[in-house]
């Protein structure tokens, strides 16, 4: 069964929050992987505390319990006429990163996000990154409050 929109942005605005600004993610395994080397079918843990910036991203294999997994890179493109070298701001990137990543989903896990059970949040480019050219939202998987015991690719859920 679908659920409302209100009701699943307020789960992407509370892990938006949670996640944005590009280093929270713990390396206590060795697994850490740069929020710029991450890629669509990588899986991650969420760290145990909240920091300002996304560096690194936990890496575990997907066969294991993961809170959030990797569907898809976006490159920002500003609306015709606007100042690409600019930054837009978290709210302009926000509201992109929400219509694109929606858009995404379906091509990963094979199911409309409106008919999914799964949730999603994604990690934007910092004011700083932006500076040395990052331009791109990276869009992940989740399952609130509960985590992902496989890959959701093509899972249909």
């Amino acid at each position: 069964m679908a659920r409302g929109a209100p009701q699943r942005a307020a789960v992407v605005t509370l892990a938006v929050l949670l996640l944005q600004g590009c280093a929270f993610f713990d390396d206590e395994d060795g697994g850490a992987t740069s929020v710029f080397e991450a890629e669509p079918g990588m899986c991650f843990n969420a760290p145990d505390e909240v920091e300002a910036q996304v560096d690194d991203l936990e890496e575990v294999p997907c066969s294991e319990p993961h809170d959030q997994e990797a569907y898809a890179v976006v490159s920002y493109s500003p609306p015709e006429g606007e100042d690409d070298d600019a930054f837009p701001g978290d709210d302009t990137l926000s509201a992109f990163a929400d219509g694109a990543c929606a858009q995404e989903f379906r091509d990963y896990v094979g199911i409309d996000y409106l008919d999914s059970e799964l949730f999603f949040t994604y990690l934007l480019p910092s004011p700083r990154s932006w500076e040395d050219d990052d331009r791109e939202v990276l869009c992940l998987v989740m399952d609130a409050g509960k985590p992902l015991e496989d890959s959701v690719k093509d899972s249909k859920r």
